[in-house]
């Protein structure tokens, strides 16, 4: 194949060659998804629906599960799709719109992750500002900024990758399309266009990842020095998933984008890819919930009102 446009569908990478294997990981992913959508939902309806979470903390948390749905979404049914009828094609077109749209979504996550940061850092090092420096236009005009930034970040990925003519053939070495698996099968003078991108954008998610540390460095500092043990316990519990989520998402991200061609391998990429893209959505309402006593409090009560639904609105609906 000369280039891309001989290319109809790409061959995506098969978890197993026996069908008993294949239907154990449509259900294995059949279950991470499910768990994902359940509790990004109640999330969501939480925040959506108590009043007492209408706050800028639990504004971007909510951006931050629709992210992590759109994410997860994007690359998941189509992996369910092929274990489950023992194919591996993907067309063209749906998987230049898996890499933009991956490619989208995580990039805004990083963003809105770094303005989370933000969020905690004003909250207890500037808490006489925090009204003015995060009212709603404010978290609006940040949301839509780490959004906006997502989807420009996107389009240059996706139009200058799938711009590069392909000369290694159609099969690529991973579950889903990923820029990284694409750029080799590209022609070997053509793919140095998209990893002088990459390295760009890498350098701009270091830098929200340097934000990140430097604005916990000094969150820190501040909780040190609250004199209260409850008032100290109370701030680490805001804090620490946050951190956690942080932690998890930025290290798995820049190892699969970043880590040196002489250790990559097949299986590899295949775990490192999953620990990326598929774990956090899954993981982060979890992480979330365990230590913030309040959205536990919503929570239980959007369960409990589906469970017990007697046809009218629950009180914590209303304000």
């Amino acid at each position: 194949m000369s280039n891309g446009s001989s290319i109809t569908q790409f061959l995506l990478l098969a978890f197993a060659n026996t069908r008993e294997l294949q239907l154990l990981h449509f259900w294995l992913f059949l279950g991470i998804y499910l768990a994902a959508l359940l509790g990004n939902g109640l999330v969501i309806t939480a925040i959506a629906c108590d009043h007492h979470l209408h706050t800028p903390m639990y504004f971007f948390l909510l951006n931050l599960a629709l992210l992590d749905l759109g994410s997860i979404s994007s690359t998941v049914p189509k992996a369910m799709a092929n274990s489950l009828w023992n194919t591996r094609a993907i067309s063209y077109p749906a998987c230049a719109a898996q890499v933009f749209l991956l490619v989208f979504l995580i990039s805004a996550e990083c963003f809105l992750l770094t303005v989370m940061a933000y969020d905690r850092y004003v909250a207890i090092c500037k808490p006489l500002h925090y009204g003015t420096l995060l009212g709603s236009r404010a978290c609006v005009h940040m949301a839509a900024a780490a959004w906006g930034s997502g989807f420009l970040h996107a389009v240059l990925h996706t139009v200058n990758t799938f711009s590069l003519p392909l000369c290694q053939g159609n099969a690529v070495d991973q579950f889903f399309c990923e820029i990284p698996q694409i750029l080799k099968l590209s022609c070997s003078d053509a793919y140095l266009r998209e990893v002088g991108v990459l390295v760009v954008c890498a350098c701009l998610v270091f830098g929200c990842f340097v934000y990140i540390v430097l604005s916990y460095g000094q969150i820190f500092r501040a909780l040190l020095r609250i004199p209260s043990e409850q008032g100290r316990h109370k701030a680490f519990s805001t804090c620490l998933p946050h951190l956690a989520v942080v932690s998890l998402f930025i290290s798995t991200g820049s190892f699969a984008y970043l880590k040196p061609p002489s250790i990559s391998s097949p299986s590899l990429d295949l775990v490192v890819a999953v620990l990326y893209s598929v774990v956090p959505p899954a993981m982060n309402p979890l992480i979330y919930s365990m230590r913030n006593q309040e959205l536990k409090n919503a929570l239980r009560k959007v369960i409990s009102w589906a469970l017990f639904n007697t046809g009218k609105l629950p009180v914590f609906f209303h304000k």
